[in-house]
């Protein structure tokens, strides 16, 4: 028999008090794979994490991690999982392999594991020089990866990282998605919060887009991708105006593009391009990744 899924939410329901935040949504999570939740500021998906790591109760539905529920089997779910919050959770005071240590035994590793399993964890996250060092003087990028460091010491098989790389400099950024596709080689599946849209590109197996409580799109980034179009004729006009106008690709429809852009007003730059997940997220919710939703708003695409 084979296993579960990672993770199978079910009609997935939450609300704080009149205001819903999550209504109806249901999704798979395959084992050993990147999943990455996207949507605007205040779509609900910390509240899915939380939701799906135990620290919120769900209003109703069904959600299954590991194939345990996560209401009536908490304890069990528990031992499948760790959670990386968007702000580094380690202690400034402590080093980098006391910060291990600590909470090596907070989680109750077996004391004869712990040097081993830290000494691991440091070399595996390039920390091993600094391991002694304060953590008060590491980088962001350096926290950033003793805090995931922490996240994996019971080795979980499910890793949820809410916004991981927020605030990093690009190579830090870099490091932490070496580390994550390092990790679902290894077998621990991986679900991602972001709002950098060029990471769930990068990084994500399957990505779904959450808008006003819904699932409004999933596939793989190229699939998703594809309900653009074929391409996007992105324009600079001379008053500071930019458009991205989805074509289908034929020479009919860049020549209708191109006749209504020539009405529109003087034009600085033009050129044709593949479409991106900034276009699927304008697309879908009506406003870029990372700010909220314009009040109107474009129909899922099915």
């Amino acid at each position: 028999m084979s296993p579960p899924p990672a993770i199978e939410v079910t009609a997935l329901h939450k609300a704080y008090g009149t205001t819903p935040v999550l209504d109806g949504i249901s999704l798979t999570v395959p084992r050993g794979t990147v999943f990455a939740l996207l949507g605007p500021n205040g779509a609900g998906k910390t509240t899915t994490v939380n939701i799906l790591s135990t620290l919120v109760a769900p209003d109703a539905g069904r959600v299954l991690v590991g194939g345990h529920d996560v209401v009536r089997e908490a304890p069990a779910v528990h031992q499948l999982i760790s959670l990386t919050g968007q702000f580094a959770a380690v202690d400034d005071l402590l080093t980098g392999r006391e910060n291990l240590r600590m909470m090596a035994r907070l989680t109750h590793l077996p004391r004869p594991a712990i040097a081993h399993r830290v000494a691991e964890l440091l070399d595996q996250f390039d920390l091993t020089q600094a391991a002694d060092r304060l953590v008060r003087t590491y980088s962001g990028g350096m926290r950033r990866r003793l805090d995931i460091a922490v996240s994996l010491l019971a080795q979980p098989q499910v890793l949820f990282l809410d916004e991981p790389t927020t605030g990093l400099d690009p190579r830090s950024r870099q490091g932490v998605w070496d580390l994550v596709r390092t990790l679902t080689e290894e077998g621990t599946t991986v679900v991602l919060t972001t709002q950098y849209l060029e990471e769930a590109d990068a990084l994500a197996d399957h990505i779904a887009v959450l808008h006003g409580g819904h699932i409004v799109a999933e596939g793989s980034a190229a699939s998703l991708k594809r309900l653009v179009g074929a391409d996007v004729v992105e324009v600079s006009y001379a008053d500071g105006r930019r458009d991205a106008i989805p074509t289908d690709g034929s020479i009919e429809d860049l020549r209708r593009i191109l006749a209504e852009v020539d009405h529109t007003g003087p034009v600085e730059h033009l050129a044709l391009r593949e479409p991106s997940l900034d276009d699927v997220f304008l697309q879908l919710t009506g406003s870029p990744a990372g700010e909220p939703a314009a009040p109107t708003v474009r129909k899922a695409l099915s």
